[in-house]
């Protein structure tokens, strides 16, 4: 099983450990396929320590980092508390099926719970189905308000 530690961005080696794990994660086709881009990598982790409501988890196994998730408390309007978006979760393909996703989601959940967050909430492609599978199996499910209406899509604008 994995030691589940909060990264220090501070630290040289938490660092080195997020960069390479979604860089990892990038480079995957549920994560796009690319690397992370030059300008990405010199600027990440300066600009999520100036942040107080984005945090990452690294999962180690025997001391080397294998999965990652990072994370960003948000604002529930309806709910009149916070929420935390798990915005990155990945996992070493060779490391993949071992409970160490499960042991990341458990960790972010009880700093939700320490936060007073009212939701958790993440995105997952359709295509990804052993990730859908393992969300589903942690509690997670897709959103909808009335299933008359459906279920909730994720869209985006780039700027």
């Amino acid at each position: 099983m994995a030691d589940i530690i909060q990264a220090d961005f501070a630290n040289r080696s938490h660092r080195d450990a997020v960069l390479s794990l979604l860089d990892a994660y990038s480079r995957d086709p549920m994560g796009g396929g690319e690397p992370l881009s030059d300008w990405t990598r010199a600027n990440l982790l300066d600009e999520m320590a100036r942040r107080p409501y984005i945090f990452s988890l690294l999962a180690m196994v025997d001391e080397r980092p294998v999965g990652l998730a990072n994370c960003i408390e948000g604002f529930s309007t309806f709910a009149a508390r916070p929420l935390l978006n798990i915005h990155d979760i990945a996992v070493l393909p060779g490391f993949r099926g071992r409970g160490i996703g499960r042991a990341l989601l458990a960790e972010a959940e009880s700093i939700a719970r320490s936060r007073g967050c009212c939701k958790m909430t993440l995105e997952v492609l359709q295509g990804n189905t052993t990730a859908r599978s393992a969300y589903l199996s942690f509690g997670f499910k897709p959103y909808t308000l009335d299933d008359a209406l459906g279920g909730a899509e994720f869209w985006h604008k780039y700027l």
